[in-house]
């Protein structure tokens, strides 16, 4: 059973010991009316190509993200970089709960992975944890997010302030409720491409094609582990 130490497990990312589980918020969510009190979302910058990032699916369509480097610079910094270097092409949504988020990024595919890029620190801002909501995972140290991320399919305001929100699905919700869902799900749905750029002008086909794709997934290595995890995730056979 996988480590559930944060906000729904999003697996521990590669700055931190790789055996340390990264999550994100914990528990189901339970769909139901914000107080009068839930905080209240700014108001939506306009649309730049250059801060949308998409996300293909291989169950269908494509997901785009209007990402807010005012409100997370550094994770949103990290993410184009990934992003732009195929780093995500091929990866899968490992964690994937009904009524609450889907989470993927993990070259490992099992929530105990990330990139070779150092972690981002933790910048916790007033984006709240909307139906549609894109946040970094991490894990219960803080400054550890790196590349997993996850996908709110329904509000969860008891995440908000917890967690860096980096933006919010501007296009393409449907496709992500249509992610395979399991704890792994049995055939997890992959991240065909993710690139940075306008949204498809029909979100429910294949993302157009981009000129210098490599024919196949790019993934980096992981970064070497220079000190012992301090907690190792087990696995059942």
């Amino acid at each position: 059973m996988y480590l559930k130490s944060l906000a729904f497990g999003i697996a521990a990312l590669a700055a931190v010991p790789l055996f340390a589980q990264a999550t994100g918020p914990q528990g189901l969510a339970e769909p139901k009316a914000p107080p009068e009190t839930a905080t209240k979302p700014d108001a939506t910058p306009a649309i730049d190509p250059a801060n949308v990032i998409n996300i293909e699916l291989s169950s269908g369509g494509t997901v785009s993200v209007l990402l807010r480097p005012d409100k997370a610079p550094k994770s949103v910094a990290q993410l184009k970089t990934l992003a732009n270097r195929h780093f995500y092409d091929g990866l899968t949504f490992h964690r994937v709960i009904d009524g609450f988020m889907a989470q993927g990024g993990d070259p490992k595919g099992d929530g105990s992975g990330g990139s070779d890029l150092p972690n981002t620190p933790d910048e916790i801002n007033d984006l709240p944890h909307f139906r549609g909501a894109m946040a970094m995972a991490r894990t219960s140290a803080p400054n550890s997010g790196n590349s997993q991320f996850y996908i709110m399919l329904s509000a969860n305001l008891q995440l908000d302030r917890g967690y860096t929100v980096v933006g919010r699905v501007i296009q393409g919700m449907k496709n992500a409720d249509g992610i395979a869902q399991g704890e792994p799900p049995p055939v997890p749905t992959k991240m065909v491409r993710v690139y940075i750029g306008a949204p498809p002008a029909d979100p429910s086909l294949p993302a157009p094609a981009i000129a210098g794709l490599p024919a196949a997934p790019v993934t980096l290595p992981p970064k070497p582990v220079a000190t012992p995890a301090p907690v190792k995730k087990t696995i059942k056979h």
